[in-house]
């Protein structure tokens, strides 16, 4: 089979209709502006790339004013513009802290304070609305810029809102190339806003949720009787990472034969649950001693046997003690359930953990199990320090040297005053726990007790 060559004509109309398009195509307009298209293109997508990258960076961190710094640095670097602020607005509708892009934000603050919402900020406040404003002079609505503040010219804010709840604005002013903001500039605006809303909202909600766990388990916990002549102090620390509930509790209270009953302890768990079981278990305990005035370990064993009875037993690890004072001075005598041993710091700043060799196991496990008590004397001045492991436990670190570092630290505070001495324990983690943290010291008198 042949292939008929094509005919003169039709190849002369072909080839007539491809130097035309290239014609086209080698316009220098056409050129131009198909590289403006292109280069708009490229841009666009790149800031839409950056956006998402941005987004989920703020997802990642933790810290609300970092996350808020980053979406306004973000901003101010994709329109691009050569100021940006981020105003959090409190409950009352006040704004409560400015992040800022391009302003010597701490000589601002210095000069005039936070902004109040005056002009054309405080409309945006009320509206709700993104404002743009390619002269911000010759606006009705401008009151001026405050001494010290940067005079600008054109400005692009969007509110920061989660359904019908504002919680700030977002702001930016003077391209560097210019232009008014478009369109394209105030929906990334719009988005970064969306992402700083959902992060501030995050950030009270969890806020709320803290305090609010705190101030459960802070109910459950007892207010410390007058133990005169012994003097005691109790502090709770929530964990630093999580709102959760937990089980830590200390107690002391005197007993009817004249000691004093010294309780710290830990319910295993961190849930909902751990709360209520730890209170369950204070109440327990603090019957049967009460109740018996026995050894530690008879106080402990009776527990033991009454949580058998639960469909469910809890767990705990305890330390229970009984402080008595006779013509030769004070004495602990305790009974340990799987807890930290207690640490003794003499008046004269020699500390040591009272740790014998016999010890139990948690409460709530076997009630057939055996428990001890073990006795030890307190010298005059002393200060008897129980607490959770909370206090001396970090992840990645070893519980011994916590502990080590512990008896250090409350050494050097052997002679402070007991709301002192809590304190500077609590402080010196810098505030951060991986757990919570339950304390409670007693200090003996310098004198020997009365016979």
């Amino acid at each position: 089979m042949s292939i008929d060559p094509e005919q003169p004509d039709e190849a002369a109309e072909r080839v007539a209709a491809a130097l035309e398009e290239i014609g086209r195509l080698s316009d220098e307009r056409s050129f131009e502006e198909l590289s403006i298209q292109i280069q708009q293109l490229t841009w666009a997508h790149r800031r839409q790339r950056r956006l998402l990258d941005a987004v989920v960076a703020i997802s990642a961190d933790k810290d609300t004013r970092a996350v808020l710094q980053h979406i306004v640095e973000t901003a101010a670097d994709l329109v691009p513009a050569r100021y940006g602020a981020l105003g959090v607005l409190g409950d009352s509708g006040d704004i409560i802290d400015l992040i800022t892009v391009g302003v010597d934000d701490e000589k601002l603050r210095a000069a005039s304070g936070l902004p109040q919402g005056h002009g054309l900020l405080r409309g945006l406040i009320v509206e709700r609305k993104p404002l743009r404003v390619d002269e911000i002079a010759a606006d009705p609505r401008s009151a001026g810029f405050p001494p010290d503040h940067p005079v600008m010219t054109t400005l692009l804010g969007v509110p920061l809102k989660v359904r019908d709840t504002v919680y700030g604005n977002l702001y930016l002013a003077d391209k560097h190339d210019g232009t008014p903001f478009s369109d394209d500039d105030e929906a990334l605006l719009t988005a970064l806003a969306s992402a700083a809303s959902v992060s501030i909202e995050n950030a009270r909600l969890y806020g709320r949720l803290r305090r609010a766990a705190e101030h459960f388990q802070r109910r459950l916990l007892p207010t410390l009787p007058d133990l005169s002549p012994l003097a005691v102090e109790g502090t709770y620390q929530p964990a630093s990472d999580l709102p959760r509930l937990g089980g830590d509790w200390y107690d002391a209270m005197l007993l009817p034969d004249g000691a004093t009953c010294v309780v710290i302890g830990d319910v295993t768990g961190h849930d909902v649950e751990a709360a209520p079981l730890m209170s369950q278990i204070r109440n327990m305990l603090r019957a049967l001693a009460y109740d018996h005035c026995g050894p530690p370990s008879l106080i402990v064993s009776r527990l033991d046997h009454a949580l058998s009875m639960l469909d469910d037993p809890p767990t705990a690890t305890l330390l229970c003690g009984r402080i008595e004072g006779g013509r030769d001075g004070y004495t602990l005598r305790w009974s340990n359930a799987g807890h930290l041993p207690p640490l003794l710091i003499g008046a004269d700043g020699d500390a040591g953990y009272l740790a014998p060799a016999q010890h139990g196991i948690p409460v709530g496990i076997d009630p057939s199990l055996p428990r001890f008590t073990h006795e030890h004397p307190l010298p005059p001045g002393s200060t008897l320090l129980l607490f959770t492991d909370g206090l001396v436990e970090r992840r990645n670190r070893d519980i011994d040297t916590g502990l080590t570092a512990l008896a250090g630290h409350a050494a050097r505070l052997a002679t402070a005053p007991l709301p002192q001495l809590c304190a500077d324990l609590v402080a010196g983690h810098d505030q951060a726990f991986d757990d919570d943290v339950a304390l409670l010291a007693l200090r003996i008198p310098d004198s020997l007790p009365s016979a």
